[in-house]
């Protein structure tokens, strides 16, 4: 992941997010679980409303969680 996390260090360094803790294993997962129990496009979609999520102050690793088994369960839940 050495070319990916030059990309997002940049990115974080571009958007003045110096203080944010680097999450992208975390946030690959969740799109995995995603893009795999739900459908692709629903992956950036998922990520960009969980960083809505973070930013109004719920807690990363909560709402990582959360949607993990959300997206699990959705196959299930949707038949």
């Amino acid at each position: 992941m050495n070319q990916l996390d030059a990309w997002v260090g940049k990115v974080i360094d571009e958007l003045g997010l110096a203080e944010t803790d680097n999450q992208t294993t975390t946030i690959l997962d969740v799109a995995r679980d995603v893009a795999h129990q739900v459908l692709r496009p629903g992956a950036p979609v998922t990520a960009y409303l969980m960083g809505v999520a973070v930013g109004r102050g719920a807690d990363p690793a909560d709402v990582a969680r959360r949607v993990s088994e959300l997206a699990r369960s959705w196959e299930t839940t949707t038949r």
